[in-house]
């Protein structure tokens, strides 16, 4: 008698179960986290990552108990098990599947800002860790060129905008820390990070007029300055914004703003030379 006679699954001939059993549920999506625990490995020597929905599509981001470790597009070529293995070759720290994202970090992808989150570079070097804290600092809904980038990180990396260009392409926090806020000299995207349609869907996102931008670069315009309040700020900035059609006084320079008599605007601080 076989086990279909007792009610059973049914068997092959040679008494090995068949593969595929209709019926069988699929593992939890924690599963693997839960034998983690279950053995008793510490939470200290393996990261977890969830997939969650970003302006652009999906995205994964891997952290540790304390901070997020890295961040990665989900796209065809990169799969769950490729960011996997990405993320060991560059931390040396397996990343498990789990359902409960890092404290903040749905806020932080909803509203675009993420300059709170606990980030560990882990083994980036000095220079780009600081060039990446500084694009940290620019504001959701603004843009700032890369000789801003390299002014701001200069204490401790004393780059060139080159070399921030080469930096940037390798931020292992894509979408948490904003490249995309980052523009060439003539207020072109700068998009050294992602392909340029990903860097224009997360612009769109935070209500970044780019034609605007488009318009005021193509007109010579670098900074705005206000003839009421004679400070001159970048065209993106949350004060340049304010400023009415009829008080806006454009400059090509910084050198231009100040023989005009035009003070540097203290929030988005443009570069004086």
């Amino acid at each position: 008698m076989n086990r279909k006679d007792h009610g059973g699954p049914p068997v092959s001939r040679n008494g090995e179960e068949p593969a595929g059993l209709l019926g069988t549920p699929p593992a939890p999506a924690d599963f693997a986290l839960r034998v983690l625990q279950r053995v008793g490995v510490p939470r200290e020597r393996y990261d977890t990552y969830v997939r969650l929905d970003s302006p652009t599509g999906g995205l994964f981001v891997a952290f540790a108990p304390e901070n997020v470790t890295g961040s990665a597009l989900v796209t065809p070529g990169l799969t769950a098990e490729r960011f996997e293995e990405s993320h060991r070759a560059r931390t040396g720290r397996s990343a498990i599947p789990t359902p409960k994202p890092f404290p903040g970090l749905t806020t932080a992808l909803r509203t675009g800002r993420a300059g709170k989150l606990p980030l560990d570079p882990g083994p980036l070097d000095g220079a780009t860790a600081a060039v990446l804290q500084a694009v940290r600092a620019i504001p959701a809904g603004q843009l700032r060129p890369l000789s801003w980038v390299a002014r701001e990180a200069s204490a401790r990396t004393g780059a060139d905008t080159d070399a921030v260009v080469g930096m940037l392409a390798r931020n292992p926090f894509v979408v948490l820390v904003p490249c995309h806020r980052v523009t060439y000299e003539n207020g072109a995207p700068c998009d050294a990070a992602y392909l340029p349609a990903v860097g224009d869907a997360l612009r769109a996102a935070e209500g970044i007029d780019m034609a605007g931008v488009r318009q005021w670069s193509h007109s010579g315009a670098v900074f705005l300055g206000s003839d009421t309040t004679h400070i001159y700020c970048h065209p993106t900035c949350a004060h340049a914004r304010r400023i009415t059609p009829p008080h806006r006084v454009p400059f090509a320079t910084a050198r231009d703003a100040r023989r005009a008599g035009y003070r540097a605007c203290k929030s988005c601080r443009p570069v004086s030379v």
